[in-house]
């Protein structure tokens, strides 16, 4: 069924089983017109995309299973996307925005939307974060629902299927994977990066494309929770403060969650990557990003001058223990004294940490816990507008190969989703254009 909203070509496939070349190695070859490496969100995307465009669709899939990591995403609710549109979505994907900007017009979170409700899986809004959900909070629905659409519209899924290498191969791929070899006209990666390494997504895909030459930015954790050496930090374990968050130059106003090793939550695991590319091991968290700092400084002085002065905890409208962990900072003698007890100084130590506490922080908890990857095939090296490698016809590369990762909120799917339409209407006009030779 096509995606309102995206553009759709179609053609009469070709048996390009009697054109293709001969493969070398002894191995049985099989032959295809379009070739998908992963089954993963965009991989399935793209795989119904092409078949429902008339190509013939191999996708093969090292693991047992197809869509894994849809089955892990969201706490298993799976964010399908975004409530944005497609210029605003592409603003969150920062140094990447240009890049992504003609997949979404092509494909925008509300086609998606739509294209899901067209097989079955009807979406629900979160309002506050601008998220988008399946009704029925199951990511197993989703999972279920992108397989059947691929193969009904006529691809064909392989699994335990490992590929171990790719090379160009006369007018089109050779991809080798343990048992067979697969010649095809054009070849779609989109294998995943190095995140929940437990779902396969062990970032096969980087080092093929190295052992192409191309440029591959050195991938790391994204989305993902921060450690910290501070025993304070793991003492507020479970506390969450909707505040706003400084890591180097980069800001976040959503939550922040102390946790037993350091901080998660949205606020801490949008600005991660920052964190993993070894550019910052402080960050720095106003709890009360509401309240400006001349406005707080007013709110104290005039308790002090109140009859009775309201002790510290009456007037911070933050957790006790969160404001012990501040009064101590602050250094105040006191974990909850009244508002006349405090100082000039002190009241200016009290407002620096209240605007500003500093959080030490020591790294990540690593790809084992990193929803994407940051970093990945250099978006240099790939056209827009057709998600195909510059320098290799017939080579496409989409979703979280390319060196473009996004903020929590949908954005990685929606990417994936976006750059594997492009992709896969970029590949069937390829193999039509080798037809026509």
């Amino acid at each position: 069924m096509p995606v309102s909203g995206a553009r759709l070509l179609t053609y009469t496939a070709l048996d390009v089983r009697s054109r293709a070349p001969p493969t070398e190695g002894g191995m049985a070859t099989l032959r295809t017109e379009i070739c998908i490496v992963g089954a993963g969100a965009a991989g399935l995307w793209a795989a119904a995309a092409c078949a429902r465009r008339g190509a013939e669709t191999l996708v093969l899939e090292k693991t047992g299973k197809p869509g894994t990591k849809i089955l892990a995403s969201g706490g298993s609710r799976c964010n399908l996307t975004t409530m944005l549109d497609p210029d605003r979505t592409a603003d969150h994907f920062g140094p990447g925005r240009n890049f992504i900007r003609p997949a979404l017009r092509n494909l925008s979170p509300a086609a998606v939307r739509e294209h899901f409700a067209s097989i079955g899986v009807p979406t629900k809004t979160e309002p506050a974060f601008e998220k988008v959900f399946p009704a029925s909070d199951s990511a197993l629905e989703v999972r279920n629902a992108m397989v059947t659409a691929a193969e009904r519209a006529g691809a064909e899924i392989r699994l335990h299927a490992a590929v171990t290498s790719i090379q160009p191969d006369g007018d089109g791929w050779r991809v080798d994977t343990a048992t067979d070899a697969v010649w095809c006209r054009a070849l779609l990666l989109s294998a995943g990066g190095k995140s929940y390494p437990k779902t396969g997504t062990t970032g096969d895909g980087y080092d093929w494309l190295r052992g192409l030459g191309l440029k591959v930015t050195n991938p790391v954790p994204a989305l993902v929770p921060l450690t910290s050496p501070a025993s304070w930090v793991h003492e507020l374990s479970g506390i969450a403060v909707d505040g706003e968050l400084r890591i180097g130059s980069r800001r976040r106003r959503r939550p922040v969650l102390f946790t037993h090793k350091g901080t998660s939550g949205p606020g801490a695991m949008d600005l991660s990557d920052e964190v993993s590319r070894g550019g910052a091991r402080e960050a720095r968290l106003d709890l009360l990003p509401d309240i400006g700092l001349d406005a707080l400084r007013a709110t104290l002085v005039d308790a002090a001058g109140q009859p009775g002065s309201p002790a510290l905890a009456s007037i911070l409208p933050l957790p006790r223990r969160l404001i012990e962990v501040v009064a101590a900072r602050s250094q105040l003698g006191d974990s909850n004294p009244r508002a006349n007890q405090i100082n000039k100084r002190a009241r200016q130590r009290l407002l620096e940490q209240t605007k500003g506490l500093q959080i030490p922080i020591s790294g990540t908890t690593g790809f084992a816990h990193a929803e994407v990857t940051a970093g990945g095939l250099a978006l240099s090296q790939v056209n827009r507008k057709t998600m195909q490698v510059k320098t290799m016809p017939g080579l496409y590369v989409v979703g979280e190969l390319l060196d473009l990762n996004g903020p929590i909120g949908g954005f990685s799917f929606q990417a994936a989703f976006s750059t594997a339409e492009l992709a896969a209407g970029a590949a069937c006009h390829h193999v039509q254009r080798g037809a026509d030779v």
